[in-house]
């Protein structure tokens, strides 16, 4: 569908439905087979657009009850504060080490499956398809950590992650560049999740927000070495045109 994803493509669809009382303020949506079938496209779809949807507040996904429509008005447009690429990641580091450790007490076989599914797709995926891979790693992470509160904070810096122009821009750099410890430390991750180990978890998770934290400080220092030299060259170049001219 042109360069927009897929699912959210998808989560148009159920947003317009939900908007033409399909399915009204507080009621169950269809489960994903259903869902899938009326839409033409995968169950994985489906789950991903849900999540979308629930990250801008116009679904509840409860764990082992289904997914809901949400009672309460969205949060698209919520203005986002002004946070830099660092203080975002510290941020992540904090919470999702902790909603790492409490997902590996509760997560399910289908989530574990489709954790190693989404670690494989940021190994074999292109630079986009691995990127939407990394955010719903993440998002299903928090999901089955059980906690409503945690699941709103993770979404809330996603958001910061992909909206503030210059946090995605530093992310895009540091993600690109290093793509394969990227996968490496979720594959981390995913191992402590499997094996249902929380200090593992937190453990994984942590030493993946460190290194990005170390990668963009690196980032940082190249540009601004790559700025001195631009500089230096200029001036170069000026000062040899003044000596011609004298």
């Amino acid at each position: 569908m042109n360069s927009k994803r897929l699912f959210q493509s998808v989560a148009e669809q159920i947003a317009q439905l939900i908007d033409e009382g399909a399915y009204p303020p507080g009621t169950r949506l269809p489960g994903e087979r259903e869902l899938a079938e009326k839409l033409g496209v995968s169950r994985v779809t489906i789950r991903e657009a849900e999540i979308a949807l629930q990250a801008v507040g116009r679904l509840e996904i409860k764990t082992g009850s289904g997914v809901y429509v949400s009672e309460n008005k969205p949060l698209v447009g919520d203005a986002l504060p002004s946070a830099s690429a660092f203080e975002v990641t510290e941020a992540r580091l904090l919470v999702e080490s902790e909603s790492a450790a409490l997902a590996a007490h509760h997560i399910s076989d289908e989530a574990i499956a489709r954790l190693e599914i989404l670690v494989e797709r940021m190994r074999t995926g292109t630079p986009e398809e691995a990127d939407e891979a990394d955010e719903q790693f993440h998002l299903t992470i928090a999901e089955s950590s059980n906690n409503a509160a945690m699941v709103h904070t993770i979404q809330s810096l996603w958001r910061m992650r992909e909206e503030i122009p210059e946090v995605k821009a530093t992310y895009q750099a540091v993600c690109i560049h290093d793509a394969e410890s990227r996968t490496e430390e979720h594959r981390a991750v995913f191992d402590a999740l499997k094996a249902r180990d929380p200090a593992g978890a937190r453990a994984a998770m942590r030493e993946h927000f460190h290194r990005l934290l170390e990668n963009m400080l690196e980032a940082t220092e190249r540009k601004a070495l790559e700025e001195v030299q631009q500089q230096a060259s200029q001036s170069r170049e000026r000062f040899l045109a003044a000596a011609k001219i004298g």
